[in-house]
């Protein structure tokens, strides 16, 4: 867990320093842990050393808190899974990674039987917002995280049956 929580620190410096304390920015171990419960982990693997990682899992229970907050309705609803927590290690971006492990986790979400697949993301981040438009992602609406910098949008994409 300590190996996965610096590499999305690592991964997620880069947001930090444009202002949005996205969670994974200074997580800790217990957090990377409680994030990960019931979820599937990805995790891309060069040379010996964890260089990219994202979880998905099914819906949450209205009841259940999401980090410190109620869950959207979007990530109550049946049918859907949650994205959480992509990350490449900076010294390998531009390699296909990120894209091998979005693949991963819409192949199991598929092969669950989920009807369509979620994410948010910070909505001044248009770098990410057009990097998942372009795998099919749509603005469904939006969300503000409590202490968070910025407001999230909420995406969702619709799978194909296995």
């Amino acid at each position: 867990m300590q190996t996965l929580t610096t590499l999305l620190h690592l991964s997620y410096a880069s947001l930090a320093a444009q202002g949005w304390n996205f969670t994974a920015v200074d997580q800790s171990v217990d957090m990377t842990r409680e994030r990960l419960a019931g979820a599937q982990g990805f995790v891309a693997e060069r040379d010996g050393r964890f260089v990219g990682t994202v979880a998905v899992r099914g819906p949450k229970p209205a009841s259940e808190a999401y980090i410190a907050d109620p869950p959207p309705p979007l990530y109550t609803t049946a049918g859907t899974a949650i994205l959480s927590q992509l990350a490449v290690h900076p010294d390998c971006r531009g390699q296909g990674i990120g894209e091998r492990l979005m693949d991963a986790a819409e192949a199991w979400a598929c092969e669950q039987g989920f009807a369509r697949l979620a994410l948010d993301t910070a909505e001044p981040a248009v770098a990410l917002r057009r990097r998942y438009e372009r795998r099919g992602y749509a603005t469904v609406g939006g969300v503000q995280w409590q202490g968070k910098t910025y407001g999230s949008v909420l995406m969702c994409k619709p799978l194909l049956a296995a």
